[in-house]
């Protein structure tokens, strides 16, 4: 379909979908910004209650979902994902990468995501069924990892940078350790997490693992969590330089507070 300029909405949406909710943002395109924002929770979800259920509950819900988008970008935000640097990429091979950090199974459908800049791939296991879902309500869209998103944008940000930097980046649940150096991503792990003591124990032994030394490497924090959280009181306990990322640059482009910058830092940066 040829798309002239006088059907051209110059509007994007960009979806963040996992097993506990769903949030979205829509961008005006002319503009680069986000122009409007939400998230739905599914508090209901359990084993008998079918996932797309809770997508259509959704749709119907917020009637933005259902506006006409030049683009729709769907991200896929869970822990089946791992980094291949291109020199080591086969595309016949995709569960193969995987099955050293989680279970695959025969079944599973493999997706993977470029990023030619730094010359590796994002490898994953999408959601099939809220791809299907998704099909149904856009016909065409585009999707990607949640990781593959946050570790470029951490790496650009990283030009020039010679320090070993850690950033942590909360979900719920789950979190993922990042270590970046100068535009080469040293490290990338996902981890469960249930007290502040599984959340430093992960930061010490990746750190020591690295050869950083808690009293001299920076650790940012990003996802939702603040100064007062439990998790970066334990953190600034044991190492020195600990800061939640910042945002300046994110928030020049939408009207929404730092937290939600920070906490939203994936979605607002698709």
């Amino acid at each position: 379909m040829n798309t002239t300029i006088t059907d051209k909405k110059y509007k994007k949406l960009s979806i963040q979908v996992s097993l506990t909710g769903l949030s979205f943002c829509c961008f005006d395109t002319l503009n680069n910004t986000v122009i409007s924002f939400n998230e739905v929770f599914f508090e209901t979800f359990h084993k008998a209650t079918k996932i797309e259920e809770l997508f259509s509950d959704a749709f119907q819900n917020h009637p933005e979902l259902n506006d006409s988008y030049d683009e729709v970008l769907v991200i896929h935000n869970n822990n089946l994902a791992t980094f291949v640097p291109t020199a080591l990429f086969d595309e016949n091979y995709l569960g193969s990468y995987l099955q050293y950090n989680t279970k695959v199974f025969e079944t599973d459908f493999f997706a993977f995501d470029e990023i030619p800049n730094y010359q590796m791939n994002a490898v994953y296991i999408p959601y099939v069924n809220i791809n299907n879902f998704f099909i149904d309500q856009f016909g065409t869209f585009d999707y990607k990892h949640a990781n593959t998103i946050l570790v470029s944008k951490l790496l650009v940000s990283s030009k020039n940078n010679d320090t070993k930097t850690m950033f942590a980046h909360f979900n719920s649940g789950q979190f993922e350790i990042i270590v970046v150096q100068n535009q080469k991503l040293l490290l990338f792990n996902s981890f469960d997490y249930n007290t502040p003591e599984d959340f430093l124990y992960y930061l010490l032994f990746t750190a020591e693992q690295l050869n950083m030394n808690p009293e001299n490497f920076p650790l940012e924090l990003i996802g939702k969590i603040d100064s007062e959280s439990d998790y970066f009181q334990i953190a600034y306990q044991y190492i020195r330089n600990v800061s939640l990322l910042d945002v300046e640059d994110l928030k020049w482009n939408n009207y929404f507070t730092e937290a939600q910058n920070r906490t939203h830092f994936i979605l607002f940066n698709s």
